[in-house]
């Protein structure tokens, strides 16, 4: 494997942690590791098909949820091959970070060992929930997190139950006075998708605590997953 090509940026990490030569093209959104020089291909749901052909790539790295299956048709149809990863629990990003390294014609690295290590006592079975929480993602209008996410579980895992886990969707849009009317014992609000700031989000729920959390280390897998466990812990403590 020469010339890799990442659609998402969690992957984009990983492979620049593991062996970043063979990276040839990211999309504007993999903004780690700082300092990345490759070939930009712009976004996650919008990638120039024509550029990353253009690179050549002997594999392009993809996710079945941040990427459009029209976009990855047309690079199969064009010959190139696709590596597509499901991932929706911890359990599935460590198992799918080392097939998709593996893809890549790569042994599985230390850091994936390290955070295999730092949460092997819940991969099992997350572990009582203690609290709950509402997690919001967007506003105006204003999403959650639904059903089968990883930030989800990454949350259950750290015995925070997501009151609207059982909704029929994975980010259904409510209104701030439906998240208040839950009953959250937290209301975490990462800084992306959406930048939730000390200015921007907590003033919506007046009464109850809200919590501001890296975005990075709740929703994204790869090497970040290392030291997640204890930068969330610390956010939510």
């Amino acid at each position: 494997m020469r010339r890799v090509v990442s659609l998402v940026p969690s992957l984009t990490e990983a492979i620049a942690a593991t062996a970043p030569r063979l990276l040839v093209g990211a999309t504007d959104w993999c903004t780690h590791p700082p300092g990345l020089d490759v070939v930009r291909v712009r976004g996650t749901k919008n990638p120039d098909v024509d550029r990353i052909l253009a690179l050549e790539p002997d594999l392009v790295v993809a996710n079945f949820e941040e990427n459009r299956p029209e976009d990855l048709g047309a690079l199969r149809a064009a010959g190139v091959p696709v590596h597509e990863t499901v991932i929706r629990t911890l359990p599935e990003a460590l198992s799918g970070l080392a097939a998709m390294l593996g893809a890549c014609g790569l042994s599985s690295p230390r850091w994936l060992a390290g955070a295999r290590a730092a949460w092997a006592d819940v991969l099992d079975e997350p572990p009582p929930a203690t609290r709950t929480a509402v997690i919001p993602i967007w506003r105006r209008p204003w999403m959650v997190l639904g059903q089968d996410t990883f930030a989800g579980d990454v949350l259950a895992r750290l015995g925070v139950a997501n009151l609207y886990a059982g909704d029929a969707e994975r980010y259904p849009k409510v209104s701030a006075a439906e998240i208040a009317g839950r009953g959250p014992e937290l209301v975490i609000l990462p800084d992306e998708p959406y930048a939730f700031t000390a200015g921007d989000g907590p003033e919506a729920f007046p009464g109850l605590r809200a919590v501001l959390v890296s975005g990075r280390h709740l929703e994204w897998y790869g090497p970040s997953l290392t030291d997640a466990r204890q930068v969330l812990t610390r956010s939510l403590a």
